[in-house]
């Protein structure tokens, strides 16, 4: 972890502080930021006084407490050009040469500019295990309990000087992540994807364990070998002509990027895939049916024959869950759809032959529960992105097989994984597990790597979703509420399971009823519903609702300016 010391406004809302440590820690897109209070461990308290006492820590601070802030004034511009010069090499990170003038109006001095953009060593295995804690879903839901209010001051929140707080990332909806301006947000957010990961605060498979523990292996390599690029050969940027040519390309690609759905041609998937329906003292058995997939809904027939007839069923996939259920060693190429019915959520699993199968349906699938079908730009992208992100988890490639670098055979394997694997395997198994991976990944730049991690990161089913206890207006049990980017989670708290989803797009309005502390919702179709929380203040909750709503109505326009007042507006809990 990197400890930064800087002066922030006590008396400026949470939401303002914020921004101003993104401009000088040159951070775009300060608005999926927030401040996060570290969890107490009262109990861990003896233990750490003793090992200081015989094994005294060296804290790694950089100071950046140079200039006073007062309130009103404006924060240290960074270094953000609004006409998008590019200030950070795409490939290593480093700073480009041309911008590095810009380094003397900001707290981040020349020779500590990139310390910020490079990912940190890696934590000991000693260290790490102690760290680790295995987090039941009721944990984490303790731990997002500290965020703070974006409506109110650190003074109001009873902070004083010195206090530590953590940054991070807290709505999971990244805009424009660009390696040309976002070395240091990417970095962040690798950071945090790579801690998620190691201590198990989100679920993986052994199989993505391994790949994880591959590319951080690949980004740490390259972190050591990486140098700040030489500004001999490289020609100075003109912001003006670099706005130019980013204009021209914007232009130019119009018609592809904002492309929109051909209502006269949907495009439609169509194939033989077997399909599963979990029922109680049943074991799993796959039937194979021929199925059509069109618009955002999936027809299956018993064959192609039948095609033209009435389907068996008709999947209606808006705002369903897509859960992949994937093992690329063995083969396995599943999708489990959640699909919402008026008692719950109806479960059915879907296999595929082959990966590029699986790529397809499986991006349709992710389309069509946010309700776009294949017409719509991205889903080619998505279909390559999934792709590739199986190609890296593939173990029996010929570049996976290789022969391993018998240099690298002398790594720290168990930094690299979770430390209940570091019991499960010994260092030599990792090590090789850790390198025949490393094949699929040896080619990657810097940035690629890191950006490929949390694009993996991005994929893991149980990516982004905040917990809270709560209680549901007529219920008389606790419940689990789980909150994404684009919905909310009904979670049953003894088996951990979904119960029912609710869609953001489906939402009309939103408030609380500060007597009762009761946050109310209410969809379309009549749909209402409301819930006291019981975990934290519903002011949190309702933040972080209104927040991603918020973001939504985010544009590529990058000269814009964060509208504070809407956000306050969305988040602030008023009718």
């Amino acid at each position: 972890m990197k400890t930064v010391r800087l002066k922030v406004s006590f008396s400026a809302k949470v939401f303002k502080a914020v921004t101003e440590i993104c401009k000088t820690l040159n951070i775009r897109r300060s608005e999926e930021l927030s401040l996060l209070k570290p969890l107490d461990e009262p109990q861990k308290k003896k233990k750490k006084t003793k090992e200081k006492s015989n094994d005294p820590i060296i804290e790694d601070i950089l100071n950046l407490d140079n200039t006073a802030v007062t309130p009103g004034t404006a924060a240290s511009p960074g270094l953000y050009s609004k006409t998008m010069t590019p200030i950070y090499d795409p490939v290593n990170g480093t700073p480009a040469s041309s911008t590095m003038m810009w380094f003397s109006d900001s707290l981040l001095t020349e020779q500590n500019c990139n310390v910020l953009a490079v990912s940190q060593s890696n934590c000991p295995p000693e260290k790490l295990a102690k760290l680790y804690q295995p987090l039941s879903l009721v944990d984490k839901a303790a731990i997002n309990a500290g965020w703070l209010d974006s409506s109110r001051s650190l003074m109001e929140q009873g902070f004083q000087e010195e206090d530590k707080l953590l940054l991070r990332f807290k709505y999971f909806s990244f805009f424009d992540l660009n390696p040309k301006y976002d070395a240091v947000r990417i970095n962040q957010l690798y950071e945090q994807a790579r801690w998620a990961i190691l201590l198990e605060e989100i679920e993986c498979t052994e199989e993505e364990m391994f790949m994880f523990a591959s590319l951080q292996y690949h980004i740490s390599k390259m972190s050591k070998s990486s140098e700040p690029q030489s500004s001999s050969n490289e020609p100075d940027i003109d912001e003006v002509e670099a706005a130019l040519a980013n204009l021209e390309v914007t232009l130019d690609g119009a018609h592809s990027d904002r492309m929109l759905e051909d209502i006269t041609d949907v495009p439609k998937l169509s194939d033989y895939l077997k399909l599963f329906r979990p029922k109680k003292l049943t074991l799993r058995a796959y039937k194979e049916y021929w199925f059509v997939f069109k618009d955002t809904s999936i027809s299956y027939y018993k064959n192609m024959e039948c095609a033209r007839a009435e389907p068996i069923e008709q999947l209606h996939l808006r705002g369903c869950e897509v859960v992949p259920d994937v093992n690329v060693s063995s083969k396995k190429f599943g999708i489990k759809l959640l699909i919402p019915v008026a008692d719950g959520m109806n479960e059915i699993y879907l296999r595929c032959e082959n990966e590029n199968q699986y790529a397809k349906w499986m991006a349709a699938c992710m389309l069509a529960s946010k309700g776009k079908t294949m017409a719509y730009s991205s889903y080619r992208t998505e279909v390559r992105n999934i792709q590739s992100f199986l190609k890296m988890k593939d173990l029996n490639s010929a570049q996976a097989q290789a022969a391993p670098n018998l240099e690298a055979m002398e790594m720290n394997s168990e930094c690299f994984v979770s430390p209940r694997y570091v019991k499960k395997y010994k260092n030599k198994q990792l090590t090789t597990r850790i390198l025949e991976a490393h094949q699929n990944v040896s080619q990657m730049s810097l940035v690629e790597a890191k950006m490929r991690f949390i694009q993996a990161w991005q994929s893991l089913p149980e990516f982004g979703i905040k917990y809270y206890i709560v209680r549901f207006r007529g219920c008389k049990k606790d419940e689990l509420l789980g909150i994404s980017y684009n919905r909310l989670i009904r979670i049953d708290m003894s088996t951990c399971l979904p119960i029912i989803t609710w869609r953001f797009s489906n939402m009309k309005q939103w408030n609380v009823n500060w007597e009762i502390r009761q946050v109310a919702i209410e969809f379309d179709q009549n749909v209402s519903i409301a819930f006291a929380c019981l975990s934290c203040d519903c002011k949190i909750v309702h933040e972080y609702i209104g927040g991603y709503i918020f973001l939504s109505t985010r544009s590529k326009d990058q000269n814009e300016t964060l509208d504070e007042e809407l956000f306050h507006k969305l988040t602030g809990g008023q009718d």
